[in-house]
């Protein structure tokens, strides 16, 4: 009998993944016990209720927005989570097939335009964008890593370039196409924020099924393979290029079909909604979800799309703050007597400095707190908020970088006594001047919620974690 080696326990990994204790242990048996399919449905049914709860149009746009950006997460998934090809250019896929859409249901091309219905220009933009995605794989199937990012990011690149500067006349350069009809679908249109939601909805749940089945067929295993070894996956007979072709081939007929919902429902597109911000943020709902995983990239999505309208506003911001707080402290804080001793810390310290500081220089706590509601009255003796907050928010918030970076690096009791003023002079710092610029904010909240997030589960949300044989 040969003995079990260290590559066959790696192997073997999944099959002795330990259940979780407690309520969410519980709750994993439970979804254990019901079908891929049922839960599908079940979460399908869920969203279809959402509209159903007395919902403004703005609130519904916000719903249309987290469906668009996790479809997108999940095309990206296809190349990224899955092939394992860093696509940076996957943003251009999108853009394509909003374009498409756009030139196929509007009076851009010749006097009477181009006015189809979806349902002929759809499947149209998807093939075309599966065709482009082919022509992005061909020049990158033999490059990988850095190689494969620089030339894909070039090539999301020029497809801005191409659509402010080129053929100004049919592309409508940095004004856009403007007056794209509305989805048309079988003599049907959609012209209410809740027929967008609900025909984003429909897409979505199609799209996660059909992933579904090419995830648990020879060409998603495959794509497998090949991310973890691709010349492991040659030596086996796995067609690598043909694989990784399908993978940006995929990829882009899912964008492509969230780019068609986004210039019907927006009526219009521009070259500034195809940028590459934007991508940071659909790599960053894939991040957030779990690479790899088709649930970890639609809750990615819908996760960090909803936080960053709550980011908008500064109360709504306020409790998105302070909750990631508490949540970062009571995931990674045990026992529980020590997670309560450094909250009530806190609190004290907090009161004590306010004390002091208010003792020596009233001024420095004239200001007062940007949040508004309960949250500011409880603050308004706690933070030290000066009447001209500007200067020493800025100074704080480079206190604050190095507190973080300090934090990180010791160990032990030192950390939980350094975690203490930490946590107070971020608090204040957001009080004092993050709270003052959302957009700035929105951006800083972002990365610290995926830092957290990489730290405390590096997999994401859903993913699972990696074992890889050295």
């Amino acid at each position: 009998m040969s003995p079990v080696g260290v590559d066959e326990w790696v192997a073997r990994s999944g099959e002795r993944r330990e259940a979780a204790k407690g309520w969410r242990g519980a709750a994993e048996r439970a979804g254990g016990r019901v079908g891929w399919w049922p839960r599908l449905a079940i979460v399908g049914a869920v969203g279809a209720l959402i509209p159903l709860l007395g919902l403004n149009d703005f609130q519904l746009q916000v719903g249309v927005n987290a469906l668009l950006l996790a479809m997108l997460a999940l095309g990206l998934n296809i190349a990224v989570g899955w092939a394992g090809l860093l696509d940076l250019g996957y943003i251009a896929f999108y853009g394509f097939g909003a374009y498409a859409f756009a030139l196929l249901s509007s009076n851009q091309l010749g006097e009477n335009g181009i006015h189809l219905p979806a349902e002929v220009s759809i499947p149209i933009v998807m093939l075309a964008a599966a065709a482009l995605g082919l022509l992005l794989g061909l020049p990158s199937r033999r490059l990988i890593g850095d190689y494969l990012a620089i030339v894909t990011l070039f090539f999301g690149e020029v497809f801005v370039e191409v659509v402010n500067n080129v053929d100004s006349e049919r592309l409508g350069g940095p004004n856009g196409i403007p007056a794209v009809d509305p989805i048309n679908l079988f003599g049907t249109q959609i012209l209410t924020v809740k027929g967008y939601f609900y025909f984003a909805l429909v897409l979505i749940v199609i799209t996660i099924a059909a992933l579904h089945l090419l995830d648990n067929s020879r060409t998603g295993r495959a794509w497998r393979t090949v991310r973890e070894d691709p010349l492991a996956a040659s030596l086996m007979t796995v067609p690598v290029t043909r694989v990784k072709l399908m993978a940006f081939s995929f990829g882009a007929v899912v964008a492509a079909l969230a780019g068609t919902i986004f210039a019907a429902q927006q009526g219009g597109v521009f070259p500034t909604d195809f940028d590459t911000p934007f991508l940071i943020l659909i790599y960053a709902a894939l991040i957030l979800g779990g690479s790899g995983s088709i649930a970890g990239a639609v809750l990615g999505g819908l996760v960090l799309s909803v936080t960053l309208e709550l980011l908008r506003n500064p109360n709504q911001a306020a409790y998105v703050f302070y909750g990631l707080i508490l949540a970062t402290l009571i995931a990674r804080m045990r026992p529980w007597r020590k997670l309560v001793a450094v909250l009530a810390a806190i609190v004290a310290f907090g009161f004590a400095a306010h004390a002091i500081v208010e003792a020596i220089s009233p001024t420095a706590v004239a200001g007062s707190p940007q949040s508004g509601g309960w949250l500011g009255s409880a603050l308004e003796h706690w933070v030290i908020v000066p009447e001209n907050a500007k200067t020493s928010g800025n100074i704080g918030f480079v206190v604050l970088v190095c507190a973080l970076i300090a934090l990180v690096q010791i160990k032990g009791r030192w950390r939980t006594i350094l975690l203490v003023p930490t946590v107070y002079l971020a608090a204040c710092v957001w009080e004092a001047r993050l709270a003052v610029e959302p957009s700035v904010t929105r951006q800083i909240l972002v990365g610290a919620i995926l830092i957290v997030m990489m730290n405390a589960r590096p997999q994401g949300l859903l993913g699972t974690r990696r074992v890889e044989v050295v």
